[in-house]
């Protein structure tokens, strides 16, 4: 037994390596993503610990080179979710016993583990399987992950610290219990940090597991798993089911221990997991927690004083990195006409600059492929619209090739109609929209800019006088969960930005802060009572 007042250690956010020509960082992931490449994986199902293979067999290749098979992986069904339900039960009681500072020591231990020798494999892993760039790998599979787990580590530390008063001759004091029953975790295929933080922030606070990664996502997801197992994490605590949505999420929804839904995701999909788990309500042992963040339709809202320049680099980062394939990407724009000539010039500039092609074997590029066929074949469906509309102009891009990779050029399209598709639909793609207002008519374009999207997850405006800047501000309050002023809407930092959106793109519970983590407990609220009465009468009743 241990004791003392452990105290976690102060995060700090992980630097950005640069991976610059000449670095050893820049070495030492280029020989990984090789050795990666050459050696295909079968990667099995974890259940309590062990290795299930069901030979239901898929694949997963590189994005960028379709005849590069990085694995083939084994999929769940319902027997299999059975047998992890069962698992978890069993793990939870040793890892729920465990004092809060031996579980965070896992997550710890595997932040150090990856801030050092796992980095360029985590790394090499996203860029091989998800189509990212040394940056985007960087800023995403090492850094994030690391600071999701250090600083989640210190705001776990802090909830149970929140404690009650005492009166004379009592103690009060409040317990953080995990929750009774498995969360279900459910990642998506476009963030390797979003993937390895939705299974373990429950797991930190003493919960126990189920793990569905994006089919699109599972060769990274399992190196992230390798490494939580290197770190120390015991048998069952989290539990590997890849596999199809339904096959692996209906079992898991119907199950009565289901304490938690952990998602990341498309909108449709949360919202019938939602109605599910409500239909489901009198068959639970305890009340769901349904924490979600899903997608968005990312504005940049620019005024007429705003500085062309920043605005433009704005726009080329926040909507083709990652080939716009971020939950905060920004998909459309607002720019007055006294100042679009200037951002028009700058914008299309920097867009024929953009390298495209296989970000694992030339680091110039700075888009890859979109992540599957999928994908692929949706975001052309909107290229056709864009260029088939009469009120939309196609200024940039509109290509897209898939003989070798599911590449789709950086898109630049303007419209007359504030209401186009292209202006109100998730694309999830490299495609920005753009709508010109008249100056004379801010209100009425900020207006349209709250309306007309059902999301609520990111947005930025741009102006250099103070004034327009609280305007916007004031006038888009409910617009985005994470908001930017002379910035672009994505690139969020754990314990900088907190985030989450709210209307159809979640339940803003911000990730990267104390405010996710404790969705994933149930206080126990205890008095003990140091001098307890011996009689029943109360003062009052005396008779003088």
């Amino acid at each position: 037994m241990s004791n003392g007042s452990h105290r976690v250690p102060p995060p700090r956010n992980e630097p950005v390596l640069a991976h610059a020509p000449g670095s050893p960082e820049r070495a030492a992931l280029k020989a990984r993503i090789a050795e990666l490449s050459a050696g295909e994986l079968e990667i099995p199902l974890v259940i309590g610990g062990r290795e299930v293979r069901t030979g239901r067999l898929a694949e997963a290749r590189a994005p960028h080179r379709h005849a590069l098979r990085l694995a083939r992986w084994h999929q769940a069904g319902a027997e299999e979710v059975r047998a992890a339900v069962a698992a978890a039960r069993e793990a939870r009681r040793g890892w729920a016993a465990l004092p809060y500072h031996e579980r965070a020591a896992v997550f710890l231990k595997a932040a150090d583990l990856l801030a050092a020798g796992w980095r360029p494999t985590l790394n090499g892993a996203t860029m091989l399987a998800q189509s990212k760039t040394p940056y985007q790998a960087e800023i995403d599979a090492a850094c994030e992950v690391v600071d999701f787990w250090r600083f989640n580590a210190a705001w776990g530390e802090r909830i149970l610290a929140e404690q009650p008063l005492s009166s004379p001759g009592v103690w009060n004091r409040s317990e953080y219990r995990p929750l009774e029953g498995f969360v279900l975790a459910v990642t998506p295929f476009n963030f390797t940090s979003i993937a390895a933080n939705l299974p373990t922030a429950p797991a930190l606070m003493g919960n126990t597991v189920l793990w569905k990664p994006a089919s699109s996502a599972v060769y990274s997801a399992w190196w992230v798993l390798r490494l939580l197992h290197e770190a120390g994490l015991p048998p069952g605590v989290i539990n590997f089911l890849p596999g199809p949505g339904r096959a692996v999420g209906d079992p898991a929804l119907e199950s009565p221990e289901l304490a938690g839904l952990h998602f990341t995701g498309g909108t449709a999909t949360f919202q019938g997991m939602w109605r599910t788990i409500a239909g489901n309500l009198p068959r639970y042992r305890t009340y769901p927690r349904i924490v979600g963040e899903t997608g968005g339709k990312d504005f940049v809202f620019a005024h007429a004083s705003a500085d062309p320049d920043a605005l433009a680099t704005a726009l080329t980062r926040g909507a083709f990195e990652n080939q716009g394939q971020k939950c905060s990407a920004a998909s459309r724009a607002y720019v007055p006409e006294s100042l679009w000539p200037a951002v028009r010039e700058r914008l299309l500039a920097q867009v024929a600059a953009l390298r495209m092609g296989d970000p694992a074997e030339d680091f110039r590029v700075f888009l890859g492929a979109v992540i599957d066929q999928g994908a692929f074949e949706s975001i052309r469906g909107y290229l056709e619209l864009a260029k088939g509309s009469p009120t939309a102009r196609v200024l940039a891009g509109g290509g897209s090739d898939g003989s070798t990779g599911w590449f789709v050029e950086p898109t630049v399209v303007q419209v007359t109609d504030p209401h186009h598709r292209l202006m109100e639909e998730e694309i999830f793609g490299p495609v920005l929209t753009v709508f010109v207002y008249p100056d004379a008519r801010l209100d009425e374009a900020l207006a349209l800019c709250d309306g007309t999207s059902p999301y609520g997850l990111t947005g930025a405006v741009f102006a250099r006088d103070r004034l327009a800047v609280e305007k916007m501000t004031r006038a888009l309050a409910d617009a985005a969960g994470n908001f930017y002023v002379n910035d672009k809407p994505t690139g969020a930092v754990v314990g900088q930005q907190p985030f989450g959106g709210a209307r159809a793109s979640g339940t803003n519970d911000k990730a990267g802060s104390m405010w996710n983590l404790i969705r994933w407990v149930s206080p126990r609220s205890i008095k003990e009572n140091f001098a307890p009465p011996t009689g029943f009468e109360y003062p009052h009743q005396a008779e003088r």
